[in-house]
């Protein structure tokens, strides 16, 4: 039987299928009901375990319905305690943070790595060759930083993500697109001089626009989180097994 993940983050609901550690068939959703949306896909396949990241509480109800369709509910959200493939990680990080470096630990294991996650935030962490966590950093990410310039002045528009930046704007709107853009390159350049040593690993839904970007190596996973959480998944189904 295979196991369900699911992550809902700040901006939408991932979830796929995994058999052990390999994903099948990937489901995305953006809007409120995100219970209904999951039992929409347990409605014909029970999973053996399903496992949840979130950063939205979830009611008793909801917790009901969802143990009712998997032999074990696995709920990650703030303040869990983790389990065996999280050991070494600090309780205060995220849960999908938590599943990134689970899936990192696993992907690039003996190699120290430097995780960037391009999403509603971008988060930078930081493993050593021997898998322990070294602490990371969290910043506005990409479009958050658009949103931040139209909402915070008077007259500044919002715009989308430019497909060509410029070195120095010559408009106003070059002018936000290349002061962002060029800025998170400037921020992504100083951690590869920071920890040059280290595998610079590119996650979330802005990995690939920046990845096209980059002159270092670079390795770029979609989906980190989903690849840790079926890893937790499995270990939990081998568990009880």
């Amino acid at each position: 039987m295979a196991n369900l993940i699911i992550d809902i983050g700040n901006t939408a609901l991932k979830a796929a299928w995994a058999d052990g550690v390999t994903l099948g068939k990937t489901f995305r959703y953006q809007g409120e009901r995100t219970v209904d949306f999951i039992l929409s896909i347990t409605s014909k396949v029970k999973p053996a375990v399903m496992v949840i990241s979130t950063v939205r509480e979830l009611s008793a109800r909801s917790l009901s319905l969802l143990e009712n369709e998997c032999d074990k509910l696995v709920v990650m959200a703030a303040g869990w305690s983790g389990c065996e493939e999280t050991a070494g990680l600090p309780e205060y990080l995220a849960p999908d943070r938590m599943a990134s470096m689970v899936a990192a630990r696993y992907l690039f294991k003996g190699k120290s790595c430097t995780v960037f996650d391009f999403g509603t935030m971008l988060t930078i962490d930081f493993l050593d060759a021997e898998g322990n966590y070294k602490g990371g950093n969290i910043s506005p990410g990409c479009r958050t930083r658009f949103k931040s310039v139209n909402r915070y002045s008077k007259s500044l528009p919002l715009i989308d993500t430019p497909d060509v930046t410029e070195q120095e704007g010559t408009s106003v709107v070059s002018s936000i697109g290349s002061g962002i853009i060029q800025g998170m390159m400037f921020e992504i350049d100083g951690y590869f001089r920071l920890h040059p040593e280290n595998m610079s690993v590119f996650t979330g839904g802005d990995a690939i626009y920046f990845a096209k970007r980059m002159k270092n190596s670079i390795f770029v996973v979609c989906n980190l989180v989903l690849i840790g959480l079926a890893l937790i998944a499995d270990g939990y189904d081998k568990r009880d097994s």
